[in-house]
C-alpha cells in the first residue's frame, strides 16, 4: 500500500454540524421527490408478479455487498481500513434517485426501474443498517489492523427512518392526494435535487481541497473499480436468471447507482460513527461515489442508447 494512502484514515474532514443539517435536509428532499413517482398500486402489482423485482433486490442488497466484502478482503493490503468500510457502506445503501432517469436514457425498463427504486428505498430502512453491520463487523474481525466494529443499530435505524421513511411516506401521500400538482413538480424536483446534491458535494470538496488533491488519484481508481463491479454484477445477476436485455440493463443500473448521500449522512452521525474510529477514507469514497456514479451511469446509458432497438419479448414487469 502507498504510504500516502495510509495517512487517509487519520484525516478529519472539515465538515461542520451546519453542513450535516443541510445534508439531512437535502437527502430528505431527494427522497420526497423520488416518492412522488411511487404509487401504492405498484406494490400490489409487484406482489402479483414479483420475479424481476426479487432479482433486482437480490442483486442490490445481497450480491453487491457480498462481492464488495470479497473485494476488500482479497485486496485489503492495497486499501486502508476506512476505505474498505466506505466501500461496504456505499454497497449497503439503496439505489440512487437518478437511476430512473438513467434507465430511460439507456432504453431500459423504466417501469421496473421505478418499482425497484420504490421497493429498494422502503427495504433500505431495514437492509442498509443490517448489511453494513453484518459485513462491516465481518471485515473488522478478519483484518489484523482493526478491532471489531461496533455499530449502534438503534441509532442507525432511527437515522434511516428519518431520512428515508418519513420523506417517502410523505411523498407517496402527497402524490395520491394532489396528483395534478405532483405532475407539475416531480420533474423539476428531480432535476433540482440532483443539482443540490452535486453542489453540496462540490462545496464539501472545496472545504477539503488540499485533501482532495492529495488523495483523489487513489480514490478515483478505487471508486471506478467498485462502481464497475456494481454495474457488471447487476447485469450478470439478471443474465443468470434469464432476463432479457432490457431488464439486464435496468438491474445493472439499479445496482450501480447508489444513494451514497445517505452513506455520508450516516457517516457524519457521531452516535453511529464516533470520531475516534478515524474513518477519513469513508467520506472520500461516499462523496466521490456521489459524483462518479452519475457520470458512469449516464455514459453507459448513452452507449446503450446508440445500439439498435431491442424487441420487447417480455412484459415490462413479470
Amino acid at each position: 500500500m502507498h504510504e500516502d494512502l495510509l495517512l487517509l484514515d487519520n484525516i478529519r474532514l472539515n465538515f461542520s454540524q451546519a453542513s450535516l443539517h443541510i445534508m439531512n435536509i437535502t437527502i430528505g428532499f431527494i427522497m420526497f421527490g423520488v416518492a412522488l413517482e411511487i404509487k401504492w398500486g405498484q406494490f400490489r402489482d409487484l406482489l402479483k408478479n414479483p420475479r424481476k423485482l426479487a432479482i433486482g433486490l437480490l442483486s442490490q442488497f445481497l450480491i453487491l455487498p457480498a462481492i464488495t466484502f470479497l473485494a476488500v478482503w482479497l485486496f485489503g493490503k492495497y486499501i486502508t481500513p476506512s476505505v474498505a468500510f466506505g466501500m461496504l457502506l456505499v454497497a449497503s445503501c439503496p439505489g440512487g434517485n437518478i437511476s430512473n432517469f438513467i434507465s430511460s436514457v439507456a432504453k431500459a425498463n423504466v417501469a421496473l426501474s421505478v418499482s425497484l427504486t420504490a421497493a429498494g428505498t422502503v427495504l433500505a430502512i431495514i437492509f442498509t443498517p443490517l448489511n453494513f453491520a453484518f459485513w462491516g463487523k465481518l471485515y473488522s474481525t478478519t483484518s489484523p489492523l482493526l478491532r471489531p466494529i461496533v455499530i449502534d443499530p438503534v441509532d442507525m435505524f432511527r437515522t434511516v427512518i428519518i431520512l428515508l421513511g418519513i420523506p417517502v411516506v410523505a411523498g407517496i401521500i402527497f402524490s395520491q392526494k394532489l396528483p395534478k400538482i405532483t405532475e407539475k413538480i416531480k420533474k423539476p424536483i428531480k432535476i433540482l435535487s440532483i443539482i443540490i446534491f452535486v453542489a453540496f458535494i462540490v462545496l464539501a470538496f472545496r472545504n477539503n481541497y488540499s485533501y482532495f488533491i492529495k488523495y483523489i488519484n487513489w480514490i478515483l481508481i478505487i471508486v471506478l473499480v467498485h462502481n464497475s463491479m456494481a454495474l457488471i454484477s447487476g447485469y450478470l445477476t439478471a443474465s443468470v436468471f434469464g432476463l432479457n436485455r432490457i431488464d439486464r440493463r435496468t438491474i445493472s443500473i439499479e445496482t450501480g447507482i447508489q444513494n451514497s448521500g445517505l452513506g455520508l449522512v450516516l457517516l457524519f452521525n457521531p452516535r453511529i460513527f464516533p470520531p475516534e474510529l478515524h474513518m477519513g477514507g469513508m467520506a472520500f469514497i461516499a462523496a466521490w461515489w456521489g459524483i462518479w456514479h452519475i457520470l458512469a451511469g449516464l455514459g453507459l446509458a448513452t452507449f446503450w442508447s446508440w445500439g439498435r432497438p431491442i424487441k420487447r419479448s417480455e412484459p415490462a414487469i413479470s
